[in-house]
């Protein structure tokens, strides 16, 4: 009876190890001395931690399972580690989110130009002709370089696929989570503009490259505020001070809180961080399953950069080809 729960004990950890390294941490495998020391910032600074406890709503602003890098803003991470629960992390103001319009079997009857309320704002959708489901979308930027995006997180049921806390509840929310594989198609990794990668986005859309991300941030006015504009109006946990974590919405983007989740089945962060896949592999030579994602949090205005391991489970946002 010991010897089994040893043996449990010392996967469950050699698990944690694997995906969830501190990168503030000189003997972990994903230290980033970069990260080791904090500059001065214009954003509100992370609650202190002093644990690696299971993140709750007051949670650590690291996405969990990743080594993060900061962005090109001094939007720092906090230095501790954060683990996965098992628990949903959802903010209180979860119940008035706009649930996803996947409702339907197929593209029959869809009208195009027709548009819906979501998060307060008129938008015209797509349908997905593999599962009919309809999707959001909204034109960010002007000129040459416009973008259009989904509005909201795909939903597509690819196998291997999960959704938060494996509850079909939380896909129509934050759609499904999805590991980097997965998202690729199997595809190679991209760093171009656009990236040529459609992975598991619908026809005509396709998954974005790290300089795709960075496009729209520079629209929408640098790495600063850029969360803030982007996050939708509810959704989001409040800050420790209790003030709230919501965005301004500004550009129709909605981003929620989807939190992520792990090949063993564990679950974390929903209501605190949103985390999205690019194309791109790290630049990082000292680890070779890392990937660049993009990620959002409840306490601070601006986004981030993270190296996210490939078997980790985050959402997806399309771009349009």
């Amino acid at each position: 009876m010991v010897l089994s729960f040893v043996f449990i004990a010392f996967l469950l950890f050699g698990c944690t190890q694997v995906e969830r390294d501190n990168p503030y941490d000189p003997e972990g495998i994903n230290y980033n001395p970069d990260l080791a020391e904090t500059s001065s910032s214009s954003v509100e600074p992370p609650p202190s931690s002093s644990s690696s406890e299971t993140p709750n709503s007051s949670s650590d602003d690291v996405p969990s399972s990743s080594s993060i890098e900061p962005s090109s803003s001094s939007d720092l991470p906090s230095s501790s580690s954060v683990a996965f629960s098992s628990s949903s992390v959802m903010s209180s103001s979860s119940s008035s989110i706009a649930p996803s319009s996947n409702s339907y079997v197929d593209c029959t009857g869809f009208d195009p130009e027709a548009q819906v309320e979501h998060y307060g704002q008129m938008k015209k959708q797509f349908c997905d002709e593999r599962d009919g489901k309809r999707y959001v979308y909204v034109t960010i930027g002007t000129g040459g370089t416009a973008q259009t995006w989904m509005a909201e997180n795909l939903n597509f049921d690819a196998t291997g696929s999960k959704c938060y806390n494996n509850l079909a509840s939380n896909c129509e929310i934050y759609g499904r989570l999805y590991n980097w594989d997965t998202a690729m198609n199997n595809s190679a990794s991209s760093t171009t503009v656009p990236s040529g990668v459609r992975g598991v986005c619908p026809d005509g859309w396709h998954l974005p490259s790290q300089a795709e991300w960075d496009v729209m941030t520079a629209h929408i006015g640098g790495t600063s505020t850029d969360a803030k504009k982007l996050k939708a109006t509810n959704g989001w946990n409040d800050r420790n001070d209790g003030t709230s974590g919501n965005g301004t919405d500004d550009y129709g983007f909605s981003a929620l809180p989807g939190g992520d989740g792990s090949s063993n089945g564990f679950f974390g962060i929903a209501g605190d961080i949103g985390n999205w896949w690019s194309t791109s592999e790290s630049e990082r030579d000292d680890y070779d399953d890392l990937v660049y994602f993009r990620y959002m949090n409840y306490h601070r205005d601006g986004t981030g950069w993270g190296n996210g391991s490939k078997s980790i489970l985050y959402s997806v946002r399309c771009l349009q080809d």
